[in-house]
């Protein structure tokens, strides 16, 4: 049976691993056969050398670059604006789910949305937040590495571009659907209500 509500799968690329004070640098979501979302911010600080080694961003004279080409970047508080509407043009309210969502994506986007005052808002079109890594251990516990990357590898045969976030969101979002197919009540025991 399928979940009733809707799911948008979502990631974030950030200066670093440290949650209580790393700067989001994208914002990126899919669901179902909607336009992705994607936003990249300008951080406030330094971007980590272990994590432009990961999403491939850098900052140089005040612009944002990946793989050393500018893009385009929008504050962290109107990436954060747009990301409610977005989830609001879904049936909701709706859950958010990533992989490693309550140990790092959860937390970050929740710090920021306080930041901004935002989490009002926020809270009335999601729900809570899917982590899609103890759902993979839990439905295919024959595994023996749970990153999204060699998930990806196993269930899909391919590899995925790491350092673009709405890749990321839309691989997951296909294993979730097509590969895993949880059921309703493995969804709801990993999901953290808000």
């Amino acid at each position: 049976m399928a979940w009733p509500d809707t799911i948008v799968f979502f990631k974030l690329e950030t200066t670093g691993l440290v949650t209580k004070s790393c700067h989001i640098v994208q914002l990126a979501a899919s669901c179902e056969d909607c336009t992705p979302f994607n936003l990249y911010i300008l951080p406030g600080i330094p971007i980590g050398d272990k994590a432009t080694k990961v999403n491939g961003l850098t900052v140089s004279y005040g612009r944002l670059l990946l793989h050393g080409e500018p893009v385009s970047t929008v504050s962290l508080y109107h990436s954060l604006k747009s990301f409610i509407q977005y989830l609001d043009s879904f049936p909701g309210p709706v859950l958010l789910a990533a992989h490693n969502a309550w140990r790092f994506d959860q937390i970050v986007l929740m710090r920021v949305l306080r930041k901004f005052f935002l989490l009002e808002q926020f809270k009335q079109v999601v729900s809570g937040f899917v982590d899609t890594l103890p759902l993979s251990k839990k439905l295919h516990p024959q595994l023996d590495c749970f990153k999204q990357p060699c998930l990806g590898r196993y269930f899909l045969g391919r590899k995925y571009n790491a350092h673009n976030a709405v890749e990321k969101a839309e691989q997951l979002e296909e294993l979730f659907w097509n590969y895993w197919e949880p059921d309703n009540d493995d969804i709801e025991e990993f999901t953290d209500w808000i």
